[in-house]
């Protein structure tokens, strides 16, 4: 029987932000961390090794969440400070040519128009490449920057994504295929009878369109999406191309697949079109003791600045977590903030959380490149698909080498990811298997 590959992206977590600043392999530039050096070598490193797409991640706020305060965010450069990802992406487009990539675009910070806008500009440009991680921002802070007083509340955002989601579709989808005539004896540039206005009037949104650039080259670009409450999982399989999750075990992931299938068909959708990824930060070395040494460096850390571990627990959520006995279990609590993460927090302590936050929690790939290679193909094979989502918070470049020209290509020696593009576009490339 022939071996099924599986996709990989990466997920640049912290977004476009400082990284490598404190850890034991700097680089020569940590103080230019705004410059895209370093995102360009992560970028080119996963087009070497054929990877589906690397999204940015991103929020727009300095948090204060933690003691009521924002000293220990910028202390640690946690979650700030954060530049602009479509700022990031044309930069990224320049350096690659295959690479899928997928800013983050919250639906409660842009007006659907200028959101729909800017991804056509993105998928013209790079000719088909551009994907759109919608979300739906948390945290009242970003309201506030916005000019409003908080965030909708948690099972409303999504009713306020899906009239937003179905707008922006509409405006994807004004300028019909072939509107653009170019014909210089006519002259017609454009067929005006296949360009639509939208005309929407909703509960939250109006807009008239058409949007004033043609159809581009992938008409719809890929939606991506992070829906872990059960409102959530119901928005990504009306709505999501690709579904980026995180699971503590093989039998979690089948569970969390199975159940966004199952309700992509009974939303009149192929099942087989939603590609679900799950996150995995591997970690690698030429022996298993020092791949291990690694990972309890990083525990060890993470032990040694509890702060910054439950100062990002407290911005997900909006519950400071200054105030618990870190010995102690939590008790029931409820947020308008991330349900899914919370959710598997109660009845744990906050030291416990903060260490599997900061072993980055999944199932845990640390060894040798032919041992975390055959690691992921177990568990691929067990979950049946779609792939993994690599990340690592703090990356530097021998991080990018290691997975890059290391753990991938043993990968691609087993059959189990691609070695080449089939595709020019991200959602070909997506659907490939």
């Amino acid at each position: 029987m022939a071996t099924r590959q599986f996709h990989l992206s990466w997920f640049l977590s912290q977004g476009y932000g400082p990284k490598t600043w404190r850890g034991n392999w700097p680089g020569s530039d940590v103080a230019r961390w705004m410059m895209p050096d370093l995102f360009l070598d992560l970028a080119r490193g996963l087009e070497r090794a054929c990877f589906d797409y690397v999204i940015i991640e991103d929020s727009s706020m300095v948090p204060y969440t933690f003691r009521g305060s924002h000293d220990t965010y910028l202390r640690y450069a946690a979650s700030t400070p954060k530049l602009d990802p479509a700022v990031l992406v044309s930069y990224l487009a320049q350096g690659t040519t295959h690479l899928g990539l997928i800013p983050t675009l919250s639906v409660t910070e842009y007006p659907p128009f200028l959101l729909a806008r800017l991804v056509n500009s993105l998928d013209h440009v790079t000719e088909g490449r551009i994907g759109w991680n919608c979300v739906t921002s948390s945290n009242d802070g970003a309201a506030q920057n916005y000019g409003h007083l908080q965030q909708p509340p948690h099972d409303e955002r999504y009713d306020l994504a899906d009239e937003f989601a179905d707008l922006v579709t509409k405006l994807w989808d004004a300028w019909e295929p072939d509107a653009v005539v170019l014909d210089r004896g006519a002259p017609m540039f454009a067929d005006g009878s296949k360009v639509r206005a939208v005309n929407h009037a909703g509960k939250y949104f109006r807009c008239r369109g058409p949007l004033n650039a043609p159809r581009s080259p992938q008409g719809r670009p890929p939606i991506c999406q992070a829906g872990g409450s059960p409102r959530g999982q119901e928005f990504a399989a009306r709505w999501a191309d690709t579904i980026i999750t995180d699971a503590g075990s093989v039998e979690a992931m089948k569970a969390y697949r199975a159940g966004v299938r199952r309700r992509a068909a009974a939303a009149g959708r192929d099942p087989d079109t939603i590609k679900v990824l799950f996150l995995a930060y591997p970690l690698v070395d030429t022996t298993t003791e020092a791949a291990h040494e690694r990972r309890r460096l990083l525990r060890e850390d993470a032990n040694r600045h509890l702060d910054m571990q439950l100062s990002t627990m407290s911005r997900l959520t909006n519950i400071d977590f200054s105030q618990f006995d870190p010995d102690e279990p939590l008790p029931e609590l409820f947020t308008e903030g991330h349900q899914s993460s919370l959710a598997k927090w109660i009845g744990k302590t906050p030291r416990d959380v903060a260490a599997s936050q900061s072993a980055k929690m999944g199932i845990d790939f640390t060894g040798t490149i032919d041992h975390v290679a055959g690691m992921m193909q177990e568990v691929m094979e067990e979950v049946g698909g779609d792939g993994f989502l690599f990340f690592n918070t703090y990356f530097d470049r021998r991080y990018i080498m290691e997975v890059c020209d290391g753990l991938v290509p043993e990968l691609q020696r087993r059959g189990l990811t691609r070695t080449r593009y089939a595709h020019k576009r991200l959602k070909d490339n997506l659907l490939e298997f």
